[in-house]
């Protein structure tokens, strides 16, 4: 399946939710054939990402609706900026808003977030990363949005990487035993990664070879120390901060020395951003 289908039936889902078996308060108001321009704007400063699911939302509803970006994914867009301008059937432009508006404020929003932590990381050698902490059912959505925020994927899912997390560890014995038992089940294309809370599980993950290990709430001076220990003994082993991190501290670890900062406050915690479809004044009228 690809993810063109797949978005689709996201999006799909959404709008049967919202719309049910019709919007009555168009229905009731505004005539079949009426036609209308609108423009969707941004209502704070932010970092945009969603518009081709918002157009792609317009379009699903009514092939005939035009809609022109104006502006990138990506971008940093000002308060009261036009960021697209749509036209065409009133009533479809009304029935496709909501859909279309809640992806791009929840999208920007995770855009805008993500931005700032790369920005207090700007300069240093290290990676600002998402986690599965996602909207269930919008993932796919929720980790675009990171990418267009300047931040990177870290798995999509269970499917597509070895994390060892702590209940892993527990329930299979211990960190060394955990990760020799994902070695001889996984197919050699699949790095594994453990998350370790102190230098000792450090050095277990070190001698069973773990390809990436992931310092869980950790203070900065554990950290550190754990840093020195893994680049003396195996410089290609990846480093991975996790837990706690805020804008306030994201800086202190990325001087650590890590690779990589995995923030789930990313996806799970950012405000959305306010945007906004106005139908432009008098621009109401009969289609021929």
């Amino acid at each position: 399946m690809n993810n063109f289908n797949f978005t689709d039936r996201i999006i799909l889902n959404a709008l049967h939710e919202d719309i049910g078996n019709g919007d009555v308060t168009t229905s009731a108001l505004i005539p079949e054939k009426y036609i209308s321009s609108a423009a969707i704007i941004a209502k704070s400063d932010l970092v945009l990402a969603g518009l081709p699911f918002a157009e792609r939302t317009f379009q699903l509803i009514d092939k005939n609706i035009k809609f022109k970006p104006l502006k990138k994914d990506g971008s940093r867009v000002k308060t009261q900026t036009v960021i697209a301008s749509i036209s065409g059937s009133t009533r479809s432009l009304l029935i496709a808003e909501r859909v279309a508006l809640n992806l791009l404020q929840r999208m920007s929003g995770i855009a805008t977030l993500t931005d700032k932590y790369v920005q207090q990381v700007k300069g240093l050698p290290v990676k600002i990363v998402d986690t599965r902490k996602t909207a269930p059912g919008l993932r796919i959505f929720d980790k675009y949005a990171v990418r267009m925020g300047g931040g990177q994927n870290h798995r999509f899912g269970l499917f597509d990487g070895v994390l060892i997390k702590d209940n892993h560890i527990a329930a299979a014995g211990g960190v060394w035993q955990a990760v020799k038992l994902a070695r001889s089940k996984s197919h050699q294309l699949l790095k594994i990664e453990v998350e370790v809370k102190n230098i000792a599980e450090v050095h277990e993950a070190l001698s069973v070879n773990a390809d990436i290990i992931m310092l869980d709430n950790m203070n900065v001076s554990q950290m550190r120390d754990a840093v020195k220990i893994i680049r003396k003994k195996n410089p290609a082993v990846l480093i991975e901060a996790s837990g706690n991190i805020s804008l306030e501290n994201i800086h202190g670890v990325a001087e650590t020395g890590v690779d990589l900062i995995s923030v789930g406050a990313l996806t799970h915690s950012a405000p959305a951003a306010d945007v906004s479809m106005k139908i432009v004044s008098g621009n109401l009228t009969r289609a021929k």
